[in-house]
């Protein structure tokens, strides 16, 4: 009973931390992290419950934890190759491959030195190679881990953004451009986002209007907000309910303009954004750097396309020059860890 209460307390205290961060701000990067905790606070409060056979539950959770790890990589390469044969072999289509290739190294020669320890009994804690190729292959495998950590806790907090219900009664729905087809017609992805937008459009209870953003590309004969305002206007959606944004040229451009045409206006300001899924995260941090309060919704987006596409998300914010910090921060940190136990 003492180790339940105990977990269950430190469950609720992780939950509570979460759920007053995640209200305050949801664009806070910190919020992964406090969310992570909060699931893995679940998991000692469960066995706890179960005293009597918490082995079993810890051998099965385990048990899950490792095969899904070992079945990552096998998944990552082959999503990158469907990648490459729908969407051709750009760099940026191949971030899937890639990072999917070098989990697997990591995790073959991590389990290499598992093996080579449980099979080599007179193998001591003293005589743990040395060589500068042994310790480049420690620091190796805990890159791999840090960053795939890394990389997981920022995925199950996007997943968590992606299914909250979005709220309503909003009086501009901003909706981010992308590029178009033959240079004047909505692509898929894009088509996606107006579906999304017009569905929001529909369904609030006030008056709402929506502000196609994006301007015109060098391969583009339009800008993209006229291209989105004439699928727009083939939906239903009257005319004066439509305010363009054809200047823009980047996802903070796309804010920032679209920011100046609602500051202009009289009225309400609720706010929503609309953009792929994936990439709701990344433009609520742009939000809350120029001081604009919305609320963001996500589109559908192709399963193949989406593990590529939040990789490059994964890496736009972590360009950031303080998140970059913290990310190396926290490498450096974990190397010289590794190091004080090789050379102890």
């Amino acid at each position: 009973m003492n180790a339940t209460i105990i977990t269950g307390g430190l469950c609720a205290a992780c939950w509570g931390l979460f759920l007053y961060m995640f209200r305050k701000d949801r664009s806070r990067y910190r919020n992964c992290y406090f969310l992570f905790f909060a699931l893995v606070s679940v998991f000692p409060f469960v066995i706890s419950l179960f005293p009597d056979h918490s082995w079993v539950v810890l051998m099965v959770t385990a048990d899950t934890a490792l095969l899904s790890i070992l079945i990552v990589p096998f998944f990552l390469i082959i999503n990158g190759i469907v990648m490459i044969r729908r969407e051709g072999r750009r760099l940026s289509q191949l971030l899937s491959l890639l990072l999917g290739v070098v989990i697997l190294l990591g995790e073959a020669v991590f389990i290499a030195g598992v093996a080579r320890a449980a099979f080599s009994p007179e193998l001591k804690p003293a005589l743990i190679p040395r060589t500068v190729p042994a310790v480049a292959a420690a620091i190796f495998c805990l890159s791999v881990i840090y960053g795939s950590m890394s990389f997981l806790i920022f995925m199950v907090y996007t997943l968590f953004l992606q299914m909250l219900p979005p709220k309503k009664d909003f009086d501009y729905v901003i909706i981010h451009g992308a590029g178009l087809l033959n240079g004047d017609r909505v692509s898929k992805l894009l088509k996606d986002r107006l579906d999304k937008a017009v569905h929001v459009y529909r369904s609030d209870p006030s008056p709402t209007k929506l502000i196609p953003s994006g301007g015109q590309g060098a391969d583009e004969t339009v800008p993209e907000a006229e291209a989105m305002k004439r699928y727009l206007l083939a939906q239903g959606v009257p005319e004066e309910d439509i305010l363009t944004e054809d200047r823009s040229t980047t996802t903070m451009e796309n804010l920032q303009f679209s920011k100046r045409i609602i500051d202009a206006r009289e009225g309400r300001k609720y706010t929503a954004l609309v953009t792929s899924n994936y990439h709701v995260y990344r433009a609520l941090r742009y939000c809350r750097a120029i001081g604009l309060n919305c609320t963001g919704i996500g589109s559908h987006v192709a399963f193949y396309y989406w593990p590529t596409a939040l990789i490059r998300e994964y890496i736009a914010i972590h360009m950031e020059k303080k998140r970059l910090f913290w990310f190396l921060l926290g490498w450096a940190l974990s190397i010289t860890l590794l190091m004080l136990v090789i050379f102890r």
